[in-house]
């Protein structure tokens, strides 16, 4: 697939691979003005940073600001908002979060996150009273509300879990119904 993109200033660098099979186009920090080059990101701070250029991402697509690996694992720099969505055509802006120790500065020129080019599936959400399982299963999975880890002791026998909530498939029962029955 072949996109457009545009340079809004003279000084960005058009989007590399360095890589023919990389997943993603390595982006640059590009100034918006030349008197201030550097980006100073202090640890648990963030900043935006410009990369001068626009993107011409097709219906049914986005491009996705991912990190580097290189940048996230030696400078402890990780990327925040990463959605560029096709109807945004504007510059493409980087959110870099210090997750780090140690002050980090951003030169002009450097390479600050990639993009991957991903496929959206366009969806409605759907509101329903009551339970979401309550008129028919959204997914065979026993997970319930389960977040942040909570797959993490699947494998664990009961008397070792941490979390007495988790139940094992066989104690799991669900409720089907037709979704067209009348509900009295």
């Amino acid at each position: 697939m072949i996109i457009e993109y545009k340079r809004v200033r003279s000084n960005a660098r058009p989007p590399q691979r360095a890589n023919p099979s990389d997943a993603g186009l390595d982006v640059f920090y590009s100034p918006i003005t030349s008197d201030k080059t550097n980006i100073t990101i202090s640890p648990g701070q963030s900043a935006i940073i410009p990369t001068g250029l626009k993107f011409g991402v097709p219906h049914g697509y986005m491009l996705e600001v991912k990190n580097r690996s290189s940048v996230a694992a030696k400078r402890s720099l990780v990327v925040g908002a990463c959605v560029v969505d096709s109807g945004y055509d504007g510059e493409v802006f980087v959110n870099l979060h210090n997750v780090g120790k140690d002050t980090q500065i951003v030169e002009a020129g450097q390479k600050i996150a990639q993009l991957v080019m991903m496929p959206v599936v366009h969806f409605r959400a759907l509101e329903t009273n009551g339970s979401l399982y309550d008129w028919y299963p959204i997914t065979m999975s026993n997970r319930e509300d389960g977040a942040l880890g909570s797959t993490d002791n699947q494998n664990i026998p009961n008397a070792f879990r941490k979390s007495p909530g988790v139940h094992t498939a066989e104690q799991i029962s669900f409720k089907w119904t037709n979704p067209f029955d009348k509900v009295e």
